[in-house]
């Protein structure tokens, strides 16, 4: 076959080849399927063919190193997107802003994250626009925690219009409080792992964290907070304007969400599309817009927004 490379890790150290390999030959999986490549293996020698054969060989030697101890998926999907990125800004530079989370290696992973990161650091209102996958939630609350931590702020709100793909509240089961907890699910799994489930559970007895729908944002006023208002594209003008009015003394806030994924009416217009346009010449608010290669999920996320991409705009 064309474009193959053989590979060997001498002298054998077989708990290194099994933590390299996975269980099953798992982590030799993920990398045949987000580099296109197929990986035979005969011991310690590996052939590796496919256009990307020489990314895939780096892939398999960097982890080689670090399988001392098992690999974990996680780990590995991240350094599969590293290598299938080369513009991806160093770890070490003083660009790449530091966050200070439960989770040490929470930063920006492409150009666009760390200007997201460094334009909610600079601005009280920040946008970040763009697809699934692109860190734009992640990030918003990694920041939202880092400012807790630092004390620049004293409590965090989390915001999501309750509209989802054609379904209304009224249809669910369940008090108001189980109506919207779905859709506020993602804004949970983000916290939980960036502060852990004790104490999340203990700043919510405290009221330094809050997880509401957009609708009971209306005649409040929130000061010293860090607000966060994601799926933004499922509002209205009316109650992006609404919301963007809450904010007080002290504040900040990070409106996410993604112009491709309208929920909303068939003809009612998206708060976030409004935005863009009616603040983009307004001095101290910063809009962040992300493009496909700024996923950083499973490395097949990426492909699957690019495919849609191409798709969308064929002629």
């Amino acid at each position: 076959m064309s474009n193959a490379l053989n590979l060997s890790f001498e002298p054998v150290d077989n708990t290194r080849l099994a933590n390299l390999c996975g269980a099953f030959d798992e982590n030799l999986r993920q990398i045949e399927t987000a580099l296109e490549v197929n990986i035979a293996r005969r011991g310690e020698r590996f052939t590796i063919t496919g256009a990307q054969a020489a990314l895939a060989r780096e892939v398999m030697e960097r982890f080689y190193l670090e399988a001392k101890h098992d690999i974990s998926l996680e780990r590995l999907q991240l350094g599969l997107i590293e290598v299938m990125k080369p513009d991806l800004p160093d770890a070490q530079s003083e660009s790449v802003p530091l966050l200070m989370t439960r989770k040490a290696e929470v930063r920006g992973r492409t150009v666009r994250q760390n200007e997201y990161l460094q334009a909610i650091q600079e601005h009280d209102i920040t946008f970040g626009v763009g697809p699934a996958g692109t860190g734009k939630t992640y990030l918003a609350v990694a920041s939202a925690v880092d400012a807790l931590q630092r004390e620049t702020v004293k409590r965090l709100v989390l915001v999501r219009p309750a509209v989802e793909a054609g379904e209304r509240l009224g249809f669910l089961p369940g008090d108001m409080a189980q109506k919207v907890d779905p859709y506020l699910r993602p804004l949970y799994d983000a916290l939980y792992d960036l502060m852990g489930l004790d104490k999340v559970s203990k700043a919510f007895e405290r009221g330094m964290i809050e997880v509401a729908p957009l609708a009971y944002m209306r005649g409040r006023t929130l000061n010293h907070s860090f607000i966060i208002l994601d799926e933004a594209q499922n509002t209205t003008p009316e109650q992006m304007k609404m919301f963007l009015t809450r904010i007080g003394f002290g504040s900040k806030a990070v409106i996410t969400g993604d112009v491709t994924q309208i929920d909303l009416a068939r003809g009612q217009k998206s708060g976030l599309n409004d935005a863009r346009v009616v603040l983009k010449d307004v001095r101290g608010i910063a809009f962040q817009n992300f493009l496909a290669e700024d996923v950083v999920r499973h490395p097949l996320v990426q492909k699957i927004v690019a495919a849609y991409e191409k798709y969308e705009h064929k002629p």
